[in-house]
């Protein structure tokens, strides 16, 4: 049975338990206050949602525990039970909010596929409040152990694993060279992309994206040729 979670009177996360004898439920101490008894997985969810949309509204400065637990209708101890500190709820809350927006393509041209992804993060730190989010973020995880840890766990390394899978799947097919890490190619796309958001002395825009990947892939020696758009990705081997 899924375990359902009830907000006490006393701001005290109450689990719905059966009573003894056969008597029906036990709502814990009083009636439910707020949306009443649901399950759990639906309260974290409504709690994500709140989190995500008052962090992208108002930043990490307005971004509170207390604020998060009115919105979405439970108490802070039912948020603190799921997340440690403010830091890590903030960080599910935005990868909650975005992850949609940061699915990774996989149409076989990895050439593609790199370019619409840059392009799609650039966009979404520099077209939505996210761009300003993620920098509170990588600032308070400076001194936020829990932050840290969630920030590599939950967010850097999974978005991590998801392009150097790709990156291999492209070595199979003969569209990288065998020999490249796709860790290192990894922190010359998406770090030359938090580089210019945390310094900006240059701007962050989708072009700059497009050439990134354009100079990782057709390389920037004296003497390589700028690749044509068409022809060159149209020659990349590919499986069948």
């Amino acid at each position: 049975m899924q375990e359902q979670v009830a907000d006490g009177p006393d701001g005290e996360s109450v689990p719905d338990t059966p009573a003894p004898h056969g008597r029906g439920r036990r709502p814990g101490r009083g009636p439910g206050r707020g949306r009443g008894r649901r399950p759990a997985d639906e309260v974290r969810a409504d709690v994500l949602t709140a989190a995500g949309a008052l962090l992208l509204r108002d930043g990490m400065a307005a971004f509170t525990i207390e604020r998060v637990a009115q919105e979405a209708a439970v108490s802070k101890t039912t948020i603190y039970k799921w997340w440690p500190s403010r830091g890590t709820l903030a960080l599910e809350g935005y990868f909650h909010a975005v992850e949609s927006a940061l699915a990774f393509p996989d149409t076989g041209d990895i050439g593609a596929d790199l370019t619409a992804q840059v392009r799609a993060f650039v966009r979404l730190l520099t077209g939505t409040p996210a761009g300003r989010v993620v920098a509170e973020l990588v600032g308070q995880a400076q001194t936020d152990p829990d932050l840290s840890a969630a920030l590599l766990e939950h967010y850097s390394g999974p978005r991590r694993d998801l392009a150097v899978a790709a990156m291999r799947r492209a070595q199979a097919r003969g569209q990288l060279r065998p020999g490249v890490d796709p860790r290192i190619l990894v922190d010359q796309l998406w770090g030359a992309c938090y580089h210019r958001l945390l310094l900006p002395n240059e701007p962050l825009t989708e072009d700059f994206a497009t050439q990134l990947v354009d100079n990782l892939l057709y390389g920037v020696a004296a003497g390589t040729p700028e690749r044509d758009r068409g022809a060159d990705r149209a020659a990349e081997p590919r499986q069948a």
